[in-house]
């Protein structure tokens, strides 16, 4: 009994690096895979950075909303950075050996961005409350000072969570298998790996989900409920439209993120299938990314008008 316990000791102490299975079920469309997310990474960083852009130059779009839109569009180019070009490198070599200490990296990134995303959401939807709620007092509770210190509290408060988070698990001893299926280092499936009770652990990542995930969703539901009723009661019906108008991109995105996320880490670890898990992770790191700024310019006339502008000048 000793002598297995000493065993299983040394092998957790030796793990000294992962393998991300990612796509290998799937071998001969991995360079299809490869080309298919390289554009899609390609388009991500272009639509972003152009929205970033003309959110920093465009005289009619330096606004609140436009701020923070801005800022959104800069957070999914971090987000999705964490993630792709490593699954990129890993199609191309079909090796998927990552390091312990670049999963912990990659996963604390991970947690980190995804975290800011939530509040930033949050943020949104508080800016859209107050504009159509409260619009005589609008330009003096969103100020230019008050839009700086939401957005940093959204960047850097869940930083010191998350880095706990992530020494919490990778302090935890590794044994047996060292193979993740997934394509990059997602908490569930590093901490199936892990050996001996993680209770602890398994309900630190509820608490950590509930107060990023559920407690933001709860306030932006708050929010846009005030907002719909406030919105119904207008009596133009072209007030009405435009109101929404102006919500209905954010709202979309809102349902799609906190849609997946919430069935990723507030699922019960025993009903996670793999392959699923895998799929749902793939939807809100990439595809949702991908489809955000279509989803904000081609429902945005601001936007749409700016970029016209934009394309105007680069063609003379």
């Amino acid at each position: 009994m000793e002598n297995k316990l000493k065993t299983e000791n040394s092998n957790a102490t030796t793990m000294m690096e992962f393998v991300l299975l990612g796509f290998s079920d799937i071998p001969k469309i991995q360079w299809i895979l490869f080309g298919i997310f390289l554009v899609i990474y390609l388009t991500i960083l272009i639509c972003n950075s152009i929205i970033i852009l003309i959110t920093k130059t465009d005289p009619a779009l330096q606004i609140p909303m436009y701020f923070f839109l801005g800022n959104f569009s800069f957070l999914e180019i971090c987000y999705v950075t964490v993630t792709i070009p490593r699954m990129l490198m890993d199609l191309m070599t079909q090796r998927g050996k990552i390091s312990l200490l670049a999963c912990a990296t990659q996963m604390c990134f991970v947690l980190m961005f995804g975290g800011s995303e939530c509040l930033l959401l949050t943020v949104m939807a508080y800016d859209r409350y107050v504009a159509i709620c409260n619009p005589l007092h609008y330009t003096l509770v969103m100020n230019h000072k008050v839009c700086v210190q939401l957005v940093t509290a959204s960047w850097v408060s869940g930083v010191p969570v998350v880095i706990g988070q992530t020494w919490q698990i990778f302090s935890l001893p590794f044994c047996g298998s060292n193979t993740i299926n997934h394509f990059f280092c997602d908490l569930p499936p590093v901490l199936k790996l892990a050996c001996g009770d993680t209770f602890v652990n398994e309900i630190a990542v509820y608490v950590v989900a509930v107060v990023f995930i559920t407690v933001p969703f709860l306030l932006i539901v708050v929010s846009y409920g005030k907002i719909i009723s406030n919105i119904l009661k207008l009596s133009s019906a072209r007030g009405k439209a435009k109101a929404f108008s102006t919500c209905s991109s954010h709202l979309i995105v809102v349902i799609l993120f906190y849609g997946t996320a919430t069935i990723t880490y507030l699922q019960p670890k025993p009903n996670q299938s793999e392959g699923i898990g895998k799929l749902i992770s793939l939807f809100y790191t990439i595809l949702i990314p991908t489809l955000n700024p279509v989803i904000y310019t081609l429902r945005n006339k601001d936007i749409m008008m700016a970029l016209k502008k934009l394309l105007t000048k680069l063609l003379q």
